[in-house]
């Protein structure tokens, strides 16, 4: 069975970073693909970025050149390091897993969901 497990949000000022980390159990790198997506109230869940074992990691237009996604296999984490965060990177961080190792920009392409972490930059 997979669990996520989101933590690392708090609130920092612009220009500020973050890590994100999400224990992933019961999750293969190998098999399934991994992903972050972001929701503000009144918008749609956005996604930030996903990662799949064999074709790398993809990340939004909003935060390319910011963003970068690592993970650890020994303690089945998944990272997002967030740099120079503005305001708008504001939200609530979701990690998310597929069944398989296909990734895809839909949020509807992803069965497994942690609780999320907030994330809040001030200007």
């Amino acid at each position: 069975q997979v669990e996520l497990a989101e933590s690392g949000g708090g609130s920092v000022q612009t220009g500020g970073s973050l890590r994100l980390s999400c224990l992933a159990s019961g999750v293969t790198y190998s098999a399934h693909c991994m992903a972050w997506f972001r929701q503000t109230t009144g918008k749609e869940r956005e996604t930030v970025a996903y990662w799949n074992r064999y074709a790398g990691s993809m990340f939004a237009d909003s935060v390319k050149g910011r963003f970068t996604i690592s993970h650890d296999n020994a303690k089945n984490t998944l990272y997002l390091q967030m740099n120079s965060l503005k305001p708008e990177d504001t939200g609530m961080y979701y990690c998310a897993a597929a069944r398989t190792s296909l990734c895809s920009l839909d949020s509807r392409n992803y069965d497994y969901w942690g609780q999320g972490t907030q994330v809040t930059v001030s200007s």
